[in-house]
């Protein structure tokens, strides 16, 4: 599979609403996270250079590595996760935000999450740790806006 480069969508509002479009096509909860692991296969690389303490997520149960790079007027994220479905949990959150302007970010509610069953879907620590990936996102968000 080729990597993704984000956006893959104009807006984030588009970008959740063709998640919500693409997980309603699957009947069961099997099939989505066998999607879930096919998208995480379509990371961008991410160097090992790059998996140091600094760059790591805590707040999750498996290895995640982020980082985020730009300004007020555009952020890009690049992570990994040594966890299959975490790393398709990363490809969902960087579809939806990297690539975005900060106040895109800031004004984005990750609904995408509610409205494809994440949340119930999902074990307590994975959804520890997405709810870690998120605010990673928007710290980086506000960060950037506070510099503009």
């Amino acid at each position: 599979m080729s990597d993704a480069h984000f956006p893959l969508e104009p807006t984030a509002a588009d970008a959740q609403a063709a998640i919500a479009e693409e997980f309603g096509f699957f009947a069961d909860w099997a099939e989505r996270y066998q999607y879930l692991i096919d998208l995480g296969h379509k990371l961008p690389e991410f160097p090992d250079a790059l998996k140091r303490e600094e760059n790591r997520l805590h707040g999750c149960q498996s290895l995640v590595w982020i980082v985020g790079e730009g300004d007020a007027a555009r952020l890009d994220f690049r992570a990994i996760s040594d966890s299959a479905i975490v790393s398709g949990l990363i490809f969902l959150a960087l579809r939806v935000y990297s690539g975005r302007s900060a106040a895109e970010i800031l004004a984005t509610e990750p609904d995408y999450v509610a409205s494809i069953g994440l949340a119930k879907h999902l074990s307590p620590t994975r959804n520890n740790g997405l709810a870690s990936l998120l605010a990673f996102i928007r710290d980086r968000a506000a960060e950037a806006s506070n510099m503009a």
